[in-house]
């Protein structure tokens, strides 16, 4: 199979630095379906040929995709779009609409919807300690493939949410059809080994590890809108984060 040529337009006026214009481009082909896994990808020296850039510029932007896991080289076969992931930029969004938004076909199962107390997410919320939160434990997939455990409380502002509403929709967009606007987060990301529990509902493996990540989230007035505590299949899933020195 031949590479495809993208359509790739670059603007040498624009103050963005032509690699990023370039990476941005390519990313774009991989997550909107144009490039598809396993296509082949346009070698470098053409590339930079064809669209008259530097081989190093267009080596940075090669070199970007293959940092967030969209191109795989390998030596003697080749650069390829690599197998479909779920890439999430650092930001608040839900896992529930990338994966809609991706055509994933985003399904749940709830494994706990209750309301107690709990000192450490009361805590990571700013609230007191015997605050009633709820409680929600969920496995989200995509189609019949399990990607995550996520955890959730939330304050008591949002304890009417439903198992049934938590089953058909992602958090985030309950919450802000509740007012819940959240702007500010202190995230953390890690990894360790699953538990055995965590095995069996995520369909693991062998030694594979999984990717954590805490996040307590807060509106535009500093009130307290969730405490995440999720881990995901290390092999299904990577986050990019952009760094501005600025």
């Amino acid at each position: 199979m031949s590479a495809q040529l993208l359509a790739v337009q670059i603007d040498r006026a624009s103050p963005v630095p032509l690699y990023h214009q370039l990476a941005e481009q390519l990313s774009a082909a991989v997550a909107d379906g144009t490039l598809q896994p396993g296509d082949p990808f346009e070698n470098e020296v053409a590339l930079s040929a064809r669209l008259q850039l530097s081989r190093p510029t267009v080596r940075r932007a090669i070199r970007e995709l293959v940092d967030q896991g969209l191109l795989v080289r390998r030596r003697g076969v080749g650069t390829h779009v690599a197998g479909r992931m779920v890439h999430r930029r650092l930001k608040l969004s839900s896992l529930y609409d990338d994966l809609a938004r991706e055509g994933r076909d985003p399904r749940t199962t709830i494994l706990e919807h209750e309301i107690r107390e709990d000192e450490r997410a009361a805590i990571a919320l700013d609230l007191p300690p015997d605050t009633p939160l709820l409680s929600i434990v969920r496995v989200r997939s995509a189609g019949d493939s399990p990607l995550a455990i996520l955890h959730n409380w939330l304050p008591p502002a949002y304890s009417d949410l439903t198992r049934e509403d938590l089953e058909t929709s992602g958090l985030y967009a309950l919450l802000r059809d509740r007012g819940g606007r959240p702007v500010v987060a202190h995230q953390s990301v890690g990894a360790r080994m699953p538990t055995a529990t965590e095995r069996r509902h995520l369909k693991i493996r062998g030694s594979h590890p999984l990717l954590t990540m805490t996040r307590s989230a807060f509106d535009a007035g500093g009130n307290a809108v969730e405490f995440g505590d999720h881990c995901y299949r290390a092999q299904d899933y990577t986050v990019d984060l952009m760094v501005d020195e600025r």
